[in-house]
């Protein structure tokens, strides 16, 4: 775990997906993260789709523009749409563009326990957990799944840490079903 307490470096947080639609539950992880971390900030990197999911209902834009209403006054969330730029929505290409960008950078890769359990099957995902810290949130129902899954088990923690918090009880999922 040395990796994550590297000092005198730039720290960011990188949450990404489709916040299809954001809610409280992506503040509160960016606000835990960003204290337990002395992260300097957190950008929500909203993507048009998932690889693994159905072409979100709602458009980009409102999507956005629900994320910048979602993080109220917290200014040390930055809401970006990177694809256009880095002409892909995989993930080790825009950690692969922000470390190219930022020299001296601790990078943190914040994720729902839910995500841990398939990424093994993201591209290159091997490479994401080499180039930055991987800092996973429980999630209701998710941590025995995620604890056993061929991602936590590989990475064996050298560089991704399961934090337990106070979990808001609430997934973008969900939230389309209402």
């Amino acid at each position: 775990m040395q990796k994550l307490f590297k000092k005198n470096n730039k720290k960011i947080g990188i949450l990404g997906g489709t916040f299809d639609p954001p809610h409280k539950g992506h503040l509160e992880i960016s606000k835990q993260a960003k204290q337990k971390y002395k992260l300097n900030y957190i950008i929500w990197a909203i993507t048009e789709k998932n690889p693994f999911k159905k072409k979100s209902k709602t458009k980009l834009s409102i999507r956005i523009k629900f994320a910048k209403k979602i993080i109220g006054l917290n200014k040390f969330i930055k809401i970006r749409f990177y694809e256009n730029k880095i002409k892909s929505n995989k993930t080790i290409d825009l950690i692969s563009y922000i470390k190219k960008k930022n020299k001296i950078l601790d990078l943190y890769f914040i994720m729902g326990a839910d995500n841990l359990i398939n990424f093994h099957r993201w591209h290159r995902w091997k490479s994401i957990s080499q180039k930055c810290n991987i800092l996973v949130f429980d999630r209701q129902g998710y941590k025995t799944k995620s604890l056993k899954s061929i991602t936590f088990k590989r990475l064996n923690q050298k560089n991704l840490v399961f934090i337990k918090f106070k979990k808001v009880n609430i997934s973008s999922s969900k939230l389309r079903k209402i």
